[in-house]
C-alpha cells in the first residue's frame, strides 16, 4: 500500500518530460522499482495493533481506524483477491486470515522483502514481484476482486490497467481502489517526486488523477458496471483531504 501521507508533489508543465534521464538508460520498469524501493525505506513499519486490539486489519484510507474495510470487496471465504501494488502486505494478509485466497503484487522489492517477513507465515497469501498489467496479463485462474489502496491502479495508466483488469475478473466480480482526490484543475497524468538526500534529484512517478464522475465514466467505458465513486471525508482533526473510493464490477 502506498501510505497517502507521503507528500507526492504535482509539477508536470505542459510538453515537461515525465522520466528523468536515468529512467531512459536503465529502463522504466527497472526505474520505478528503485523509486518505489526508496519510498519504501523512508515509511515507518505498520503498527503491530491497531485500535480495537487487532494484530490484522484492512484500511483503505491513510488515515489510521478510519473508513471501511474489507466488506467492500464482496468477496467470501475461498474467493481470490488480488490487491495491485500491495507494499507491506497488512491488506493482503488481512483478507488472508478471513479465508480468501490473497495475492499480493508490488513492483518494489524492498516492499516485499518487508512484507514476507511479517506476513510470509500466512496461510492463503501469495506475493509477488511484477509491475501490474504484466501480472494480470500471465494469470491465467482469474480474481473474484482487484483492489488497489494508494496503489498501482493510481498509478498505472487506465486505458492499459483497466482493460487488463476487466480480463482477469470473473462475472460480478469487484473492482474497489481508493487513492487520493485531485487537485481541482491537475487531471490525467501527473507527476509524483519522490524525495532523496539533499544533494539529489528526486525520483518521478507518474499517477493519474481524476475527478470521481471522470473515473466513473472511464470505468463504464472499459466494460464496467455497477460503478461509484465517492469522497470519503477525513476524520476530525487538522487534516482535511479526504480519500476517494471508486468501486465498479466486472
Amino acid at each position: 500500500m502506498r501510505d497517502g501521507t507521503l507528500a507526492l508533489h504535482s509539477g508536470r508543465q505542459p510538453g515537461q518530460s515525465l522520466a528523468p534521464s536515468r529512467a531512459v538508460d536503465i529502463g522504466w520498469h527497472a526505474y520505478t522499482a528503485i523509486a518505489w524501493d526508496t519510498y519504501s525505506r523512508q515509511r515507518p513499519e505498520d503498527r503491530p495493533t491497531n485500535a480495537a486490539g487487532e494484530t490484522t486489519w484492512f484500511n483503505w484510507t491513510a488515515y489510521p481506524d478510519h473508513g471501511p474495510g474489507a466488506e467492500l470487496l464482496e468477496t467470501p471465504a475461498g474467493g481470490r483477491v488480488l490487491d495491485l501494488g500491495c507494499g507491506k502486505g497488512g491488506n493482503a494478509a488481512h483478507l488472508a486470515t478471513l479465508g480468501m485466497r490473497a495475492v499480493g503484487v508490488d513492483v518494489s522489492p524492498q516492499q516485499l522483502v518487508a512484507a514476507r517477513e511479517r506476513w510470509g507465515w500466512t496461510s492463503g497469501l501469495q506475493l509477488h514481484q511484477a509491475d501490474a498489467i504484466s501480472f494480470l496479463r500471465e494469470d491465467q485462474e482469474g480474481f473474484a476482486a482487484v483492489y488497489s489502496v494508494y496503489g498501482a491502479v493510481w498509478f498505472t495508466d487506465p486505458a492499459r490497467l483497466l482493460p487488463a483488469i476487466r480480463e482477469r475478473l470473473r462475472p460480478g466480480g469487484r473492482l474497489v481502489f481508493s487513492q487520493r482526490p485531485p487537485v481541482e484543475g491537475c487531471y490525467g497524468c501527473q507527476a509524483s517526486y519522490i524525495p532523496r538526500g539533499a544533494d539529489e534529484d528526486p525520483l518521478v512517478v507518474k499517477r493519474w488523477d481524476y475527478e470521481p464522475d471522470a473515473w466513473e465514466r472511464l470505468l463504464k467505458e472499459h466494460g464496467f458496471s455497477d460503478v461509484s465513486a465517492d469522497v470519503l471525508a477525513a476524520p476530525p482533526g487538522n487534516r482535511k483531504t479526504g480519500t476517494l473510493i471508486v468501486r465498479a464490477r466486472a
